[in-house]
Parts: structure tokens; C-alpha cells; sequence
């Protein structure tokens, strides 16, 4: 098994199981604002070049009151306070996850888990063997499957699912959400046939004789959306609630969720009215669904943990689906240069609407020919609608010609990135773009360089969302076993320090937020973790068993190590 998606596979199952039988979140109870607690560990990290490294903190009212040596921190606090004392554990700033998706994390959590399958014959031992949480209605759902990590690497087909399933309908979703299997039953229902016409931005892949095989990508997968049962409300806030309680395990004190659908956000808008949201989601509305004229209307919200400020807009698919769009054809399919899954012009109306209505602008961008569209359409639109300092964003910047990353850095746009994607990728991804495009691939280095602010995040449920993980594969760009040796393109390794601003400063930076988080100094919001270890400056290989041993978030303790 390569890169980071497998390392805690099996103890992710055992979570699963236990994660998504929970419910709506606990209220989360305000601290008083005359109690301050203080935290000491060995080291406190703010990333405050006024005062970088310190011994405590001290905590009131959801602020961070003081930072300084233990004797300094308890003799402001006054002899009354809760003194917390961390041990040997490192307390950094709050890890934002600058882009994931909580529903699909939630799905994943409650559905049959396929991450870090070797076979086909495994992922079909575990759709037999699938959880009761794993049917919407008589369907059954799955994720996470990637056949790069098979023998074979090539797409499997519906028959094999036809031969332990024939009636019950089956939809497999790929662990980077950007393609489809399913069986014949699927197929039926979805009216899916040899006569079905390939949908605008989307492949129904075929055999020699015309017939579907069961693997749709991209806008195909909506035509098994489109019939596909709806989560109950029970099963939806179940599923959020899993979703919210893990990433406050791994360390996450907030998340910005990329494309967000209307019925989530409902919930999630209760939930913090009621007090009852343990993270900050800055959520980004889905551009993409049937609901943006909603979000257009309504226009950004903010309520205490939950804002919506930006909007998700996705132009191309996925590199290892092939779906990213290339200006020259994919070396490993030479007919082929990928999907647009929105046609140039309607994606400029789009970002155009949005603009205006005030809206932060990210998009979903793999392929070269993405991110160059991505870049025109950007410039030329927040230009016209005096929103060049809006920072958009660039969702992935994941495949990028050398004159588009020095654009990208000029322009005061966010390259969002997700460190362990090039982790995963990286044994097939050459394969895909060839020795030169590669050079312009997951290029976090180059594009600081540039001069482009740094947000990273994970991509959850594609990855896994431990931050941990994320630092560790910035800084070596290698594999869970050290693989290889110096590193893949070891030139874009980052230090320590600049991984951890990616989930911290740039990540709050990208919400607009760089004022109340993102450091910890007097006056910003108590959300900080302490870990076993220093993300800095520990080796590499301690991060992968590090454990995260307090959140706090907004000054409450919303995770304790047991």
C-alpha cells in the first residue's frame, strides 16, 4: 500500500463502526468570562515572530489572555485559575483544514470503507460484509476505492459486482470522488444503457460492444445521483456529527468545507445557533447544484462557528480518473485530454454572479488547461467586478505550467493545497502528465516562491483528514515507509515551520480571518492542539505516530486524549 491514504486504515474501520452510530453534538458550553485557565507544556509554538516559542498560555472568555514563561503566564492569571498542565506536549495554533467535505466524510465514516484496497477481491469481501449504516434506502454505498493500488491499475466493471450482488443496486465511489462504480441494477435504475449519450463534462465508460462497463466519471456519476435516496434527516445529522467529532480528534479546530450543499448547511446553521458546533466551518457554498441561486439570493452569513463567505465552483475532474483537463493529451491515453465540467462561459457567468454578490470565488482546478482557464477567468472577472482583492481561490493548483504558477503568484489568488495527495499520487502521476508536465506538479515550493499564499488542507474524505499526516508528507514528500529515499521532486519539500503556517496562518488567511486566529498572541481566539510531539522540529517519521492530546477551540476543550 503507497503514500498515507492506508496508515490507519484499520483503526479507521474500528472508528467508523463507533463514529457513525452518534447523533447531534452535545451544546457546546460558552467558558465563563471570569474563569481563565492556564495551559502549560514544554513548548508552547504561537508562529508570533514577536514571541515565537513559550512555556503557557492562558485562556478567558474564548481569548487567548497571555503567552509567556509558567511564571510570567501564572502571575498575570491571578491565584484563582484552572491551571491545565500538558506534560511533554507541544501546543501549536489551531490546524484548519482549508479544504474538505464534511458530508463526505460523514458518508465515508458511515458507508463500506475501501481506502487502502489492494485487490478487487477485497473491496468485494467488503461489500459483502457491509455495516447497516451503509444503505440509503436498498441501496447500497461505498468509498474510497482507487484501482492504482491494485496489480492490474485498470478500471474494474459492474460484472463483478453483478456476480455478489445481481439485484441489490450498487454505487462505489472512488476515493477521489471523481468517478463511479456500479453494478447492472444501477445501471438499470439509472436508465443507463449502450444508447445512453455521454453527459456534457462526464464519460460513461464503455466496452467493445457498446455496453456501459459501471464505471461513470465525473458528470456521469449524476445519473446515478439523480435516482440515488437521499440520506434520512437522522442518518444526515448522524453523519455530520461523526464527521464533526473526528476532526477534532485528529487535531482540527476548524474546517472549510468546499461546496457545501443547502440541506447541510440548514442543519449546520441550527446547530450553531443552538450552540452545538464543536469547530469553525467556514463553508463554501455549492456553485455547482441546484441551490446556488439560493446562496445568490440569501447572500454570505456569519453566525459564531459557522461562516459562509466563498463559493465552490468545480471546472475539471481528477487526475487519476483522468478527468483533469490537459492542453496536450494525457501520456498514458493519448486520445484523451480530460473533462471540463463546466463550459468556459458558463463558468465565467457564474464566478461573475458570485463576485458581485460578494463572495470569495474558489475553484476546483487538476489539469493545466483547468488552471489556466481558472487563472483568465479570475483576473478577468474580479477585474470587472473590483474584486481583485477578494482572494479567490484555487482549489488543487495541482498541474500547472511554469508561466501560470508565476501568474497565480502574482495575483494575490490562494493556492489551496493538499499536501498528501502528491504522497498518494506520486507512484502513478508521472505516468499520467510525463517527465516535463511533472515539474509544474503539486509545486507547493515553486509557488511560494511566487509570491501565492499557501492554504492547506486535506481533501477529506480523498484523504485522510489527520493534519499529522499532512505535515509529515509538506515536509518529506514521501511515503508512510520513508519512500523514496530523499523525497519525491525533493526541490518542493517544505520546512517545518512553513507546513504548519499552511494549516494555520494561511489556512485563516483564506477565511479572512488572519486577525482572530491563525497565531497565538493576546487578543486571538483560544483555538490551539497540543501535541505528543513538535510538527516542527521532530523527526519526520514521529508525526505518523504522534497523538493529538487536547483540542480547544473558541476556548473550549472539545477533544481529550483518554
Amino acid at each position: 500500500m503507497h503514500g498515507l491514504k492506508s496508515l490507519l486504515g484499520s483503526m479507521l474501520l474500528l472508528v467508523c463502526a463507533a463514529g457513525c452510530a452518534r447523533r447531534a453534538p452535545e451544546t457546546q458550553q460558552a467558558p465563563s468570562s471570569s474563569t481563565t485557565t492556564v495551559y502549560v507544556a514544554r513548548r508552547v509554538r504561537t508562529l508570533d515572530a514577536e514571541r515565537p516559542i513559550a512555556e503557557a498560555l492562558s485562556v478567558r472568555a474564548g481569548k487567548v489572555l497571555a503567552v509567556g514563561t509558567k511564571a510570567e503566564v501564572l502571575a498575570s492569571a491571578g491565584g484563582d485559575a484552572r491551571v491545565v498542565d500538558l506534560g511533554d506536549a507541544t501546543v501549536v495554533p489551531g490546524l484548519t483544514d482549508a479544504h474538505g467535505h464534511l458530508s463526505g466524510l460523514g458518508r465515508s465514516l458511515a458507508g463500506v470503507r475501501l481506502e487502502g484496497t489492494t485487490s478487487r477481491e477485497e473491496i468485494l469481501s467488503r461489500v459483502a460484509a457491509a455495516p447497516t449504516t451503509a444503505w440509503l434506502g436498498d441501496w447500497l454505498i461505498g468509498q474510497g476505492w482507487d484501482q492504482n493500488d491494485w496489480p492490474e491499475k485498470s478500471f474494474p466493471g459492474r460484472a463483478e459486482l453483478d456476480a455478489k450482488l445481481p439485484k441489490t443496486p450498487v454505487a462505489l465511489e472512488r476515493i477521489d470522488g471523481h468517478a463511479l462504480w456500479v453494478n447492472g441494477e444501477a445501471l438499470r435504475r439509472a436508465k443507463i444503457t449502450k444508447d445512453t449519450p455521454d453527459p456534457a463534462g462526464g464519460r460513461i465508460l464503455r466496452g467493445p460492444d457498446g455496453e456501459p462497463t459501471g464505471i461513470l466519471v465525473d458528470n456521469a456519476m449524476g445519473l446515478v445521483d439523480a435516482v440515488l435516496p437521499p440520506p434520512t434527516d437522522e442518518q444526515l445529522e448522524a453523519q455530520l456529527a461523526a464527521a464533526l467529532a473526528r476532526c477534532a480528534e485528529v487535531g482540527l479546530t476548524g474546517a472549510h468545507d468546499a461546496g457545501m450543499d443547502l440541506r447541510t448547511f440548514r442543519l449546520l446553521q441550527r446547530w450553531d445557533k443552538e450552540g452545538k458546533l464543536p469547530l469553525r466551518v467556514y463553508a463554501m457554498a455549492d456553485g455547482q447544484g441546484p441551490n446556488r441561486e439560493t446562496y445568490l439570493r440569501e447572500g454570505p452569513f456569519q453566525g459564531r462557528m459557522l461562516t459562509l463567505r466563498a463559493v465552490k465552483l468545480s471546472l475539471d475532474g481528477a487526475l487519476g480518473s483522468r478527468g483533469a483537463a490537459l492542453h496536450a493529451p494525457y501520456s498514458d491515453e493519448p486520445s484523451h485530454r480530460g473533462l471540463l465540467l463546466l463550459t468556459p462561459e458558463e463558468y465565467e457567468a457564474r464566478v461573475r454572479a458570485f463576485m458581485a454578490r460578494g463572495f470569495q470565488v474558489a475553484t476546483h482546478a487538476i489539469g493545466d488547461r483547468a488552471n489556466t482557464l481558472v487563472l483568465d477567468t479570475l483576473l478577468r472577472s474580479a477585474e470587472a467586478t473590483g474584486t481583485l482583492n477578494g482572494r479567490h481561490r484555487v482549489e488543487h493548483a495541482q498541474v500547472l505550467r511554469p508561466e501560470d504558477i508565476s501568474r497565480l503568484g502574482q495575483s494575490g489568488f490562494i493556492a489551496s493545497m493538499q499536501p498528501t495527495h502528491a504522497t498518494s499520487d506520486m507512484p502513478w502521476a508521472e505516468t499520467r502528465v510525463g517527465p516535463k508536465r511533472i515539474q509544474g506538479a503539486y509545486a507547493w515550493r515553486k509557488l511560494k516562491e511566487s509570491g501565492a499564499p499557501l492554504a492547506f488542507g486535506s481533501d477529506f474524505p480523498v484523504e485522510r483528514p489527520d493534519p499529522l499526516l499532512g505535515l509529515y508528507a509538506a515536509r518529506t514528500r514521501q511515503d508512510a515507509e520513508g519512500q523514496p529515499a530523499n523525497g519525491w521532486y525533493p526541490a518542493q519539500r517544505l520546512s517545518g515551520e512553513e507546513a504548519l503556517e499552511g494549516f494555520t496562518v494561511g489556512a485563516a488567511y483564506a477565511a479572512f480571518a488572519e486577525n482572530e486566529r491563525g497565531r497565538l498572541k493576546p487578543g486571538q481566539d483560544a483555538d490551539f492542539v497540543a501535541f505528543s510531539v513538535d510538527p516542527v522540529d521532530a523527526p519526520p517519521a514521529e508525526l505518523l505516530k504522534a497523538q493529538v492530546k487536547l483540542t480547544v477551540v473558541a476556548g473550549a476543550e472539545v477533544h481529550k486524549a483518554p
